[in-house]
């Protein structure tokens, strides 16, 4: 297995900008993920990556050798593609011995080495069926097995459980992760699905425009976003528009609208902001750290009206109208009556829950 590292790597296509400065080192045997809205330019790196394009400027380096301008048979890495790029007039065993058999490899080594595999990703017994007998994720897995059967250093999968239904997905997810962490092979996935990063990777980066946003961990993307963009990319939040008004030690009182005051702390906010009297800030405010109160008065406390409650077995999310804004909450359902569009609410913002995203 080798680590990855990108040294400053930009691409253009022409006078349009594909990627512009992406500086990263994933470790051996880390489940990196390049997460972004599409045409954010992290397929673009991936391709880099796999040498199907060469950078404008900067370095790609794979452990200390310099891989830049190396063609892709040379790199040693596996991809499985978005579309599976599967062979339909092979059967599933001729379809993940062909790399094996363009580097010529011994007929018995094949057999031994392809069997192998298809019993990792669960397929043996279906060596001879054609790909147009398989389901979905079944040709996910053939594709996935193609591509570790050839023992690269390096994994990378573009997207590669777009095509699957959502159960499918979920549960394809899991063995890819499973299959990462029983083979410690270092790993780069794309995807714009932020369940999928969230769930599986070690670190993340978000990209935008071709731009690097945000490099962490799954943790620290969701809860110390570094601007509004990846505070409103993973996942749902409220963003809200308001003035510091004061600081008193670690706290930070903002003023949303003449009626909404809060208070911060000094911690929950991204490098990138600057906390002054005066200044506008985001907030960023997670949903499901909204608490019903009891009460209609107090520190951080709101008062609104209800204009959406949708029920979902687990839990309830209501929208509340509060002044101009909306506010949304999540509930977990412990079997209370769920109020209705028009009925009041009071909701309850904890202090170490309000991020300054900047």
């Amino acid at each position: 297995m080798s680590s990855v590292t990108l040294d400053h790597v930009h691409k253009r296509f022409g006078k349009a900008k594909g990627v512009e400065d992406v500086h990263i080192h994933i470790e051996s045997g880390e489940f990196f993920t390049f997460l972004g809205p599409s045409g954010c330019g992290k397929t673009t790196t991936l391709r880099m990556i796999a040498g199907f394009y060469y950078p404008t400027e900067g370095r790609i380096s794979f452990g200390s050798q310099d891989v830049t301008m190396l063609p892709p048979n040379k790199r040693n890495t596996g991809m499985v593609f978005q579309n599976y790029a599967l062979f339909p007039h092979m059967t599933v065993f001729e379809n993940i011995a062909f790399g094996l058999q363009v580097r010529k490899m011994a007929k018995a080594d094949i057999k031994e080495r392809v069997e192998r595999i298809m019993k990792l990703v669960r397929l043996d017994g279906y060596g001879e069926r054609r790909i147009d007998q398989l389901s979905g994720g079944q040709q996910q897995r053939v594709a996935l097995a193609r591509a570790l059967v050839i023992e690269p250093q390096i994994l990378l999968l573009d997207e590669p459980l777009s095509n699957l239904d959502a159960k499918l997905r979920e549960e394809t997810r899991y063995e890819i992760k499973r299959l990462q962490m029983e083979l410690g092979i270092t790993t780069i996935y794309v995807t714009h699905d932020q369940a999928e990063a969230m769930s599986m990777s070690d670190r993340i980066m978000v990209m935008n425009s071709g731009v690097v946003q945000q490099i962490g961990t799954p943790h620290e993307i969701y809860h110390r976003p570094v601007n509004r963009f990846v505070a409103s990319f993973i996942g749902e939040t409220n963003l809200w528009e308001a003035t510091v008004t004061g600081i008193e030690g670690q706290n930070v009182y903002v003023q949303v609208t003449p009626d909404i005051s809060l208070c911060g702390s000094l911690q929950q906010a991204s490098p990138q902001v600057r906390l002054a009297v005066g200044e506008k800030v985001a907030l960023s405010i997670r949903p499901e750290a909204v608490r019903e109160s009891a009460g209609a008065d107090g520190e951080n406390v709101v008062r609104g009206t209800v204009a959406l409650a949708e029920f979902t077995g687990a839990c309830v999310n209501y929208v509340t109208s509060v002044g101009p804004h909306q506010l949304r909450s999540m509930f977990i359902n412990e079997g209370s009556a769920v109020k209705q569009p028009g009925e009041a609410i009071s909701l309850h913002i904890p202090k170490n829950s309000i991020y300054f995203a900047g």
